[in-house]
């Protein structure tokens, strides 16, 4: 195999370096992540027992979140350590400035190291009073520590994410300053709010910093994360990438399916889209362009596959266990859920990227340069069993911490099976230390979307925006979903796919509930939308980096995966008019319900048929090619024929297999004359 995979490096674009130039692509894969991933702009010490103090104080923090798993604290407790710990982190490793010095820590860092620790210690201090004594009235002593922490978040917030979401917040946090004065317009107009009101809310409750989304970062997404790190180190991104090729690296297009694959299964595991696009796509990219794919589509291709990891089960990017929390509802309920509509859109982009071969006549890899299935599972198929392991705990109702922590020792366990991925002990602080750095993006994002949840939850700003909403639907459901969908994509704009949830179904989700549509409906709607965002121009992040490591023009190829992922914009409106593709029946089941019944298998079956035709079809009509080029004209019938057909109606059905029936029949016709000509 080891031989086989020396041929397909061979086989690479020619504008890549040779193996033992291997430093320099990394240093250019670096330089291409964090221009467009504000949270890979880290710092490189020089000095050794900073670089050791760093790396143990990772692994500690590693270590608390494994610790309290089965030991929990209290959460004021137990959030209030998971931020100061991180915060602690972000001042050491994160500059202040992109062009600040790396290798050093300015004192003024320090301090805020310093503060970060202080913030927990005082609230851990004096966390019995705060409980029993003083029902929720702040001292003075209090609020000073609250807008010291805030301001902690919100700097930790700006070097990590970048200064969208600390504005995001500080709008947010500006309002209940203001909402009570006469320039307010009467919707937006609340009482007076003093310093304790705000800062009580952020600090000494579990409804500002250290609300619902720090909770879910602490009790999950981090040992999620943790496991994730386990599984790289482990070799699961090398495994993802050779059975994708050795499935569909031959096939017509192949390179661009093998980027689908891979990046699909490791967007939906790690949920960092444009981390995954930087590193799938450092491997997947230049195959594309080395058979003929334009530079814009094949950094188009591998965003777009990455960004649909975090809606594809199991993990969808630990999104999956954000919405099991805020819902209620059981994870295996949600993670069966998507299942249909992440496989659609995964459909819809290998199908683009079929025809568009097929177009170009692009050919794929010889299968004498490939690695075949049955080595590649003897190699490291055994690494699939602890998420084999981890579904089956998930499905038995297993505590999700649990689950993972457990399924984190059987990652450790199973790589021993084999000697390329057994981990030695370098290997597993390794991945603790690793782990815990991955975490502090997640954890800042949620931290700052605490003190948005911290406002609504103050203020009647929640209300305000839905009854907006609503009101510009005009009692109209499509108008709503149309607004929702705006409302989704300018607040998830830029985020991380788990703050862009949490914010989307605070502020967004709840505009549907006035048309019945059932939690679990609204709550995939605006994910999908929120998660979107990351390949929609103007602020397409994942295109753009895709666009750094082809060498593309980054709005080009932000419009080139915004076409690739349009089933992504498609899909939400299906299986909110027709919940069945959710496979959850909703029949007499009251809006903020959290069971559901199961559809009739009859039902399914027809949306499923009819979506998968629907979603071939318009990925034909998109590239205009089937068998054959057609002109613009027959694209646009297909196109509509398609549209009726994932239309969940009987009447469109019927219309759009008579169209695309139609219209495929005269396509292949005129495949057939064409190399009838071509042969005489």
């Amino acid at each position: 195999m080891s031989q086989k995979r020396n041929k397909l490096k061979e086989s690479q674009s020619s504008t890549e370096q040779p193996s033992d130039q291997s430093d320099e692509n990394s240093a250019q894969d670096k330089k291409i992540l964090e221009k467009y991933s504000r949270e890979s702009k880290i710092r490189s010490f020089t000095n050794k027992k900073m670089i050791y103090f760093v790396f143990m104080l990772a692994i500690a923090y590693s270590a608390f979140h494994l610790y309290i798993t089965f030991n929990p604290l209290p959460a004021l407790q137990q959030r209030s350590l998971h931020v100061a710990f991180g915060l602690a982190l972000i001042f050491l490793i994160y500059p202040t400035f992109a062009k600040q010095d790396r290798a050093k820590i300015p004192f003024y860092d320090w301090i805020l190291f310093a503060l970060s620790i202080f913030s927990t210690v005082y609230l851990m201090y004096e966390y019995n009073a705060i409980v029993t004594e003083r029902g929720g009235i702040p001292t003075n002593m209090d609020i000073i520590v609250a807008i010291i922490t805030v301001v902690l978040v919100l700097e930790a917030a700006r070097r990590v994410t970048g200064i969208i979401l600390p504005i995001f917040a500080l709008i947010f946090l500006a309002y209940p300053f203001i909402s009570h004065m006469e320039f307010m317009p009467f919707r937006l107009m609340t009482r007076d709010f003093d310093l304790g009101d705000i800062f009580g809310q952020m600090f000494l409750k579990t409804e500002g910093l250290f609300s619902t989304a720090i909770g879910a970062s602490v009790n999950f997404i981090f040992l999620f994360i943790l496991f994730g790190a386990f599984l790289a180190k482990s070799g699961m991104g090398q495994f993802f990438n050779d059975i994708a090729l050795a499935l569909a690296g031959h096939r017509q297009g192949g390179p661009a399916k093998v980027a689908v694959v891979s990046s699909g299964f490791m967007g939906s595991i790690n949920g960092a889209a444009v981390a995954n696009v930087v590193g799938t796509g450092a491997f997947t990219i230049p195959l594309m362009k080395k058979i003929g794919y334009h530079r814009n589509f094949a950094g188009a291709v591998e965003a777009s596959a990455s960004v649909g990891g975090q809606v594809l089960p199991p993990i969808m990017g630990a999104s999956a266990f954000i919405m099991a929390e805020t819902t209620g509802i059981q994870y295996g309920t949600i993670a069966l859920a998507a299942l249909i509509p992440a496989v659609l859109y995964y459909l819809a982009v290998i199908m683009q990227v079929h025809f568009r071969a097929g177009k170009r006549d692009l050919r794929g890899i010889p299968k004498a340069d490939l690695p075949r299935v049955k080595e590649v599972m003897k190699e490291r198929g055994h690494l699939l069993l602890p998420i084999v392991g981890l579904i089956v705990m998930l499905y038995q109702n297993v505590p999700v911490g649990y689950a993972a922590f457990y399924t984190i020792v059987l990652t450790v366990i199973v790589a021993t099976l084999r000697k390329s991925t057994r981990m030695s002990i370098k290997d597993i602080l390794d991945a603790m230390a690793q782990g815990a750095r991955q975490s502090l993006a997640v954890m800042i994002a949620c931290a700052v979307v605490g003190i948005i949840i911290g406002v609504v939850s103050l203020t009647s700003f929640g209300t305000v925006m839905t009854s907006s909403i609503a009101s510009l639907g005009s009692g109209s459901l499509f108008l709503t979903l149309f607004f929702t969908m705006i409302a989704s994509m300018l607040l998830g704009m830029g985020l991380p796919s788990i703050p862009a949830y949490i914010i989307t179904a605070t502020m967004a989700a709840p505009a549907l509930a006035a048309f019945d549509v059932p939690i679990l409906v609204a709550h995939m709607f605006v994910f999908y939308f929120g998660i979107f965002a990351n390949v929609t121009p103007p602020v397409a992040l994942a295109a753009f980096a895709g666009a750094g490591v082809s060498g593309g023009n980054p709005m080009s190829t932000g419009f080139q995966a915004l076409k690739l992922s349009l089933a992504g914009f498609i899909i939400p409106y299906l299986f909110v008019y027709n919940p069945a593709m959710l496979l959850i029946d909703t029949e007499g089941v009251a809006t903020n319900a959290t069971e559901f019944g199961v559809p009739p298998i009859m039902d399914v079956v027809l949306i499923v048929v009819t979506a998968i035709i629907g979603i071939v079809a318009l990925s034909s009509a998109l590239e205009g090619f089937l068998k054959t080029p057609m002109n613009p004209i027959y694209r646009i019938v297909l196109g509509a024929g398609a549209l009726a057909l994932i239309l969940p109606e009987v009447t469109s059905d019927i219309i759009g297999f008579v169209v695309v029936g139609f219209m495929f029949v005269l396509n292949y016709m005129q495949h057939r004359r064409t190399n009838a000509v071509s042969t005489t």
